[in-house]
């Protein structure tokens, strides 16, 4: 899920996380001319005012400086968004020595710092930024580059919270309610778009959706695992944003940029994880270095996976069951297993919620209940419609 850049000369990356430049880069120049009697001591010049030179031809010459709403966000905001590069240790020269190993540059992205406390700071960013890292580093706004610790991951919702000293941090940034986002609300993006050569960039854009519900295969079997809830805008978000600050009109910080839809027909479709929805998850990973969520104690298929004639043969499901989790197997000691579950049981409903796919089920737990909570769960054994209570515990 998401975006960061990994350049050269690392093997190509799966999907479009990857990215490097191969080709030429094209700087724009700006080029001032001075005119006759116009010197640094004449153009002084304060916030939304104008001064104008008079030029012997009878020409003005007017400079000004624009301060709007972006500016002032991001003159807020700059400083709290830093850059996040991921070490790995790059594949060596067999007949080379051992001690020539070193890690090198696998991936960078972004991260926004959102707390200081002590002597330390705390950035959030996203788990592909940092995954599989040996080795993690933060570089300020102004170039201070400083080791980091990695306090916890979280593959499901794509966070991830380090840890770095706190004497170089100049700023931090404030979280807003992404809950009252409306569609077409201004919102500015700053992230490391391509790495760090591009540090800082800035687009601007509007909300063009709430409550999006994106499909994510996490360990790439083909399957829907999950559904991440995102903010859609059409602030460009490219390779390298990802971990930066989406910002709403007021300076806050309301998404973390996670990725886009690349596609050849799509364009102007960035993704950004509400904030409302991250910081439970940040706290989590900043305090107990793991997200706490509940667990039933059984490992489960869903019901279209089973062929039909086993649905009656060995299920012996009612033929207006079409759909539903079978349980596989039941953990010892386990919350189902006091429940009484078993292997091949059915489950159709928890809650009083229909439960069609093993998605649905971590849906419900994930976001609807937690550890401690005893859920009403329905299942076919035999043919038979039956009613248990499963007790959650923590996931391991």
């Amino acid at each position: 899920m998401g975006y960061y850049n990994s350049p050269e000369p690392k093997k190509k990356q799966k999907g479009y996380f990857a990215s490097s430049f191969t080709g030429l880069i094209a700087g724009a120049l700006l080029v001032g001319v001075v005119l006759p009697g116009f010197t640094d001591s004449d153009a002084a010049v304060q916030e939304n005012t104008t001064a104008a030179v008079e030029s012997a031809s009878n020409i003005q010459n007017v400079s000004s400086v624009v301060t709007t709403d972006v500016t002032k966000i991001v003159e807020k905001n700059s400083a709290a968004v830093v850059g996040v590069t991921n070490m790995q240790t790059a594949a060596q020269n067999p007949f080379a020595p051992a001690a020539q190993t070193e890690s090198q540059e696998a991936g960078t992205g972004s991260g926004v710092i959102y707390k200081q406390e002590g002597d330390s700071a705390y950035i959030v960013t996203n788990n592909h930024v940092v995954e599989g890292a040996e080795e993690v580093k933060v570089t300020l706004s102004d170039g201070t580059e400083l080791a980091a610790e990695v306090l916890g991951v979280d593959v499901w919702t794509d966070l991830a919270v380090l840890k770095v000293a706190g004497d170089s941090v100049a700023a931090v940034a404030e979280f807003g309610d992404s809950s009252v986002l409306k569609p077409g609300e201004p919102v500015v993006a700053i992230g490391n778009p391509l790495g760090l050569q591009f540090s800082g960039s800035v687009t601007t854009g509007v909300v063009s959706g709430t409550e999006r519900a994106v499909p994510i295969d996490i360990n790439e079997d083909g399957t829907e695992d999950w559904e991440s809830e995102v903010i859609q805008t059409d602030a460009a978000i490219n390779p390298g944003n990802s971990g930066g600050a989406l910002i709403n009109s007021q300076g806050q910080v309301i998404g973390i940029n996670s990725m886009k839809i690349a596609q050849d027909a799509v364009e102007g479709i960035g993704l950004a994880i509400p904030i409302n929805a991250a910081v439970p998850i940040i706290e989590d990973l900043e305090t107990k270095g793991a997200v706490e969520r509940p667990s039933m104690g059984v490992s489960i298929m869903d019901l279209e996976q089973v062929p039909a004639e086993y649905r009656q043969s060995q299920l012996n499901l009612p033929e207006d069951i079409e759909g539903g989790i079978v349980v596989q197997s039941v953990s010892p000691g386990s919350g189902a297993e006091d429940a009484g579950l078993q292997a091949y049981d059915v489950i159709v409903e928890m809650d009083g919620e229909a439960i069609n796919t093993v998605l649905d089920l971590r849906q419900h737990l994930y976001n609807e209940a937690k550890v401690g909570d005893t859920v009403a769960v329905k299942i076919y054994r035999n043919g038979k419609a039956m009613d248990l209570e499963v007790e959650l515990a923590e996931s391991l």
